[in-house]
């Protein structure tokens, strides 16, 4: 039953949305799709085109026309756009930047949803994101929420940051992550909201190991 699930996972930046989608697509076998990677994509798009962010039909162009697509295991994915890897490339913080810009966009969001499905076209998923289980996938069997404190996720969004030599002091990281939050919450395209059917998850005290065995448990009741 589980190989062919619909698995959503929502929630804010540094909530543990992308490891756990990874670590339960792992675990299941399943294909994984990271849709932030897919605004990072367009972002990047814009940006090294020259367009401004204020250029909205330039970024909502960049969006219907970019070709992404998500290759690898989920542990390894690799991000290919127009067909040049940019695995790296939105990871740099111009990108991150900018994603949550194009994403406040209602015709970004839209054309990111058809390529979402269309990904997700060859079966199972997990998918993370923001509107996974409200727009994405609202049908899906099994919808998550991941929330944790400010502090939590500030602290693991330092520590990737450190870890990709980017050295950032943690109140900076906080005040990028509340100002997302913001953005996120307030946008009138899809806001990130739990849907009233996904399952909350306070991940602010939980390991990796223990976050993935609950997780686990609450995809086997729903199997």
């Amino acid at each position: 039953m589980v190989k062919k699930m619909t698995i959503a996972i929502d929630g804010p930046s540094g909530s543990g949305k992308s490891t756990l989608g990874k670590a339960l697509a792992q675990r299941l076998g399943l294909l994984y799709i990271d849709s932030g990677a897919v605004y990072r994509a367009i972002a990047c798009k814009v940006i090294d085109s020259g367009a401004s962010m204020e250029d909205r039909p330039a970024i909502i162009d960049a969006a219907r026309k970019g070709n992404i697509s998500l290759e690898g295991p989920p542990d390894r994915l690799t991000v290919l756009l127009d067909g040049r890897d940019v695995t790296q490339r939105i990871r740099l913080p111009d990108a991150t930047s900018a994603s949550s810009i194009v994403a406040a966009i209602p015709e970004v969001r839209d054309a990111v949803v058809e390529k979402l499905r269309r990904m997700s076209d060859a079966g199972a998923v997990v998918m993370d994101g923001r509107d996974i289980g409200t727009r994405v996938f609202p049908d899906a069997r099994v919808k998550l929420f991941l929330d944790a404190s400010l502090e939590a996720r500030a602290r693991r969004r330092s520590q990737e940051e450190s870890e990709r030599g980017r050295l950032v002091a943690i109140e900076e990281v906080e005040r990028e992550i509340a100002e997302r939050d913001s953005r996120d919450t307030g946008r009138a395209a899809t806001p990130l909201v739990m849907a009233s059917d996904a399952i909350l998850i306070d991940t602010t005290e939980l390991t990796v190991e223990a976050l993935l065995e609950h997780a686990l448990e609450i995809v086997e009741r729903h199997g």
